[in-house]
């Protein structure tokens, strides 16, 4: 148990240096080719890790869902990840990814695991111009070197959206919850380096009526915040008549929602701006992790009506 404990710790004061930890597993090969490429997952999300139990097929369940397993007394569904990202697996899918995130738990079928490294998220790229729909990143497991290796981050907040939809939450808050009440001429700054997170969050923010700025990472956001602080000051004003609040998820490449609400709350220009997170990172461990860095509040992805209380509270 102390032991469980001490590798948590370790994991958790990882953040502070805007680091994190990547499970790296193959999916067999890729489409049209015979390699088989690396993929990362945050070892947040990863539960445990467990030689392939039985499975029981389920009726008219989608086509990449295996079927559920009993483990530890908890009936799971299994999701066939070479399937969903289009690889061969010519060993099988001998290995389960337990994960925990989005307040759901969920297994993913692998063909096998390779190793945990620790990176750095400036080795952390976005993929939206150099990968498919489902890779949110890719990361550069030796540096920024020559022929360094590489591994894509899966979205799995997507992945977990289009073959499970009833286990994630809603897009838009319900139509009579009322609009925010932001001040004329402030916004919202947001971050999320997820596609499908930024589309839901737009969503949500259009739907409460509220004013938004979206960035695809933290790094992108910094500098948003630092160049509006710059510009209101030439005005005569300062970032407090701009920005109504902070949302930032807390993956995301080359700076993390952690080193970003550090930075905010660190610095006297800008720490009384209020800084909610949203993130896929649930439990009381990151929650609590949260609010030790100063955040003023933490909604998991993705309950917009949550969302919408929790942005309306901090405003109050």
């Amino acid at each position: 148990m102390n032991t469980t404990l001490h590798e948590i710790d370790q994991r958790t004061n990882l953040t502070a240096n805007n680091k994190f930890e990547l499970l790296l597993f193959r999916l067999g090969d890729a489409p049209g080719t015979e390699q088989r490429e690396l993929f990362g997952i945050n070892v947040f999300k990863v539960r445990e890790i467990l030689v392939m139990p039985t499975i029981t097929a389920v009726s008219n369940a989608h086509p990449c869902v295996m079927g559920v397993a009993n483990i530890r007394g908890q009936i799971i569904t299994v999701i066939n990840l070479p399937k969903v990202v289009g690889c061969t697996p010519k060993k099988g899918t001998s290995i389960l990814l337990v994960t925990e995130f989005a307040r759901s738990t969920q297994a993913f079928a692998v063909e096998d695991v390779s190793e945990i490294v620790r990176l750095d998220w400036n080795q952390v790229i976005a993929a939206e111009n150099n990968g498919g729909e489902l890779v949110t990143s890719i990361a550069r497991l030796d540096g920024n070197v020559e022929n360094t290796r590489l591994a894509q981050v899966l979205d799995v907040e997507q992945i977990l959206r289009d073959v499970l939809p009833q286990a994630t939450g809603k897009l838009i808050p319900e139509k009579d919850t009322p609009k925010l009440n932001i001040p004329d001429n402030k916004i919202i700054l947001a971050a999320d380096d997820s596609p499908l997170a930024r589309s839901m969050i737009e969503d949500g923010l259009n739907a409460l009526e509220a004013p938004f700025i979206m960035t695809k990472n933290g790094l992108e956001a910094w500098k948003k915040i630092q160049s509006m602080s710059d510009a209101a000051i030439a005005e005569g004003k300062t970032i407090q008549d701009k920005v109504a609040l902070v949302l930032t998820d807390l993956e995301m490449p080359e700076m993390d929602g952690f080193t970003l609400t550090r930075n905010i709350k660190g610095d006297q220009k800008f720490k009384s701006i209020p800084v909610i997170i949203h993130s896929s990172l649930t439990g009381a461990t990151n929650e609590n992790h949260v609010k030790s860095i100063g955040a003023d509040a933490y909604v998991a992805k993705f309950e917009a009506q949550e969302l919408a209380t929790t942005i309306r509270k901090v405003l109050a």
